[in-house]
Order: C-alpha cells, then structure tokens, then sequence
C-alpha cells in the first residue's frame, strides 16, 4: 500500500511503552480462548474479561514499561496513523452524502493489556472496538500471530483491513446498529443471537471493503497484492476456519463472526460496489 508522505491522523493514543500489569497475555488456554472467541470482535472482548481477570487472580494496571518503540514501531504507529485518516477521509464524505455527520473515533495502539471504558482486557483479546467510549484497541503484535498461528499472507494491507473492519463497528455504533443488534438478541435462543452477531461482524466486513473502494478511488494508494492480503486475512479468521484448526471440528451454532467464505464474499461486495446501502447483512443471513 502506498502510504509514505501522506496525512497522519491526530487521534491515536500511543500507550505502546505503558505495560498492562498481570493480565494474562499470549499463551495459556484461557489466552487461547479469548483470542478465538473475540478475533476482531466488535462487543464480546470486554464480557469475558471479567472471567480471564478473576481466573488470573489479577487486577489491570498501566505503568511505565520502560520499554522504548523500536524504528519499526515508530514506522508502524505512523502506518496505522495514515490508515486511520484514510478511514476518517472517507466516512465523514460518506455520512455527509448521506445527511448524517461522522465522528471521528480515537485509536489506542498498547503492548500486553489495556484499561478501556469496557473494562480492562489482554492482547489475547485480539483488536476490538469499545462503543462506550468510541475507541479502537489494537496491539500490533496481533498481526505477528495472525500469520504464524493462522496461516495469512500478513502485509500492511492486512492491517489496513483489520483497522477498518474496527471502524466499521465505529461506523454502526454511529448509525444504532449495534444497538439494535443488542436488543434484537434479547430472548434469542443462543444460535439465533449468534446469528444476529454473525450479521453485525459480516457488515463490518462489507464496510471496510468498501472504504478500501472508496479510499482507492480518491487516492489511488492500492498495490499488487494487497487486496489478496486482506482476504487472506478474512479467510483465516473465519469461524469454521479458527474451528477446524484449534479443535478440529467445526461448530456451526457457535459462530459469532461468520465463515471463511462469508468474510471474505462481504469484504468482497464492500469492495467492488462501494455503496454503504448494499451492505444489509442481516436480511442475508434469515
């Protein structure tokens, strides 16, 4: 992705040199759990830390790791930077085309655990986004193991689409999907809430494919390859995917993301139609 020399966006909190305490990190089965359960979740990370915190026998705290950033952090956090102003470019241009007004989220880039207005949680709990209080939580470390443990391509394109799949849950906090998504679930049977989350993470998907439409239009930043790279990135972290490899059984009442196949056919649609209103995921999967 051509990204070098254009605009970084100011809303990025850079705690990266801040260590979270004794929260569980990487390894070790509940890790495991969290990680496969949330991988790029929108509202799921934060419940199940409560659990991983009392099982650590642990509180979250922040303090100086006295670790500094390396050349290729301080090259990743302007990175991550340009691809947020991307995704801010874009959405502000596509809420005021649609009469509505975009507010811009905050983007929390951290090493081993974190403090969010949705409770603390790990790097184990992979990137999500807190509608409490509008922030992306990434640890960029995510994406070392996206590739070595689930098989991806990795590139800076596939970060690119993990940030904007994150948005993309900005984007329906802002629009009262995630709302509506909440209070639909209630009286569900387990595999119909699943259903209806299933849904809310395959729009997020659809969203960041059509930022990447409409970002490449404006700035023509795309190369060969990155589009492969986000897909590669969508088929790994499918659910039957994750399933397969982690237990070697596939469970379809329990997906909470949507297959393999799903994320990358949404991603896919968002990108070759750039048109927000295509993106009714939930009608798609009755």
């Amino acid at each position: 992705m051509k990204w070098l020399g254009r605009r970084e966006s100011d809303n990025v909190e850079d705690r990266r040199t801040l260590s979270g305490g004794k929260v569980a990190v990487g390894g070790g089965i509940i890790g495991i759990i969290i990680l496969l359960l949330n991988t790029f979740g929108g509202q799921n990370a934060q419940q199940l830390t409560p659990i991983l915190e009392q099982l650590q026998g642990s509180q979250t705290t922040q303090t100086e790791s006295g670790i500094p950033l390396s050349k290729e952090d301080e090259e990743m956090g302007k990175f991550v930077r340009v691809i947020l102003a991307d995704n801010e470019d874009v959405w502000s241009k596509i809420f005021t085309e649609n009469g509505e007004v975009y507010k811009n989220p905050k983007l929390v880039l951290f090493r081993d655990g974190v403090q969010t207005a949705c409770g603390g949680a790990s790097s184990a709990s992979g990137p999500f986004y807190c509608p409490e209080d509008q922030k992306v939580y990434i640890d960029l470390g995510f994406f070392d193991e996206l590739k070595s443990k689930f098989g991806a391509k990795g590139g800076d394109f596939a970060i690119a689409y993990v940030l904007a799949h994150e948005i993309g849950h900005h984007v329906q906090t802002l629009l009262g999907t995630s709302t509506k998504m909440r209070q639909a679930q209630e009286g569900k049977s387990e595999a119909d809430a699943n259903k209806l989350s299933v849904a809310l993470e395959l729009q997020a998907d659809f969203y960041a494919g059509v930022w990447t439409n409409r970002n490449q239009k404006t700035n023509n930043v795309l190369e060969v390859g990155d589009i492969e790279e986000a897909l590669s990135a969508a088929n790994a972290v499918g659910d039957d995917a994750i399933q397969s490899k982690m237990q070697g059984q596939v469970v379809p009442d329990s997906f909470t993301h949507g297959t393999s196949k799903q994320r990358m056919y949404w991603f896919k649609k968002g990108y070759e139609t750039g048109d927000i209103k295509q993106g009714n995921t939930f009608s798609e999967i009755q």
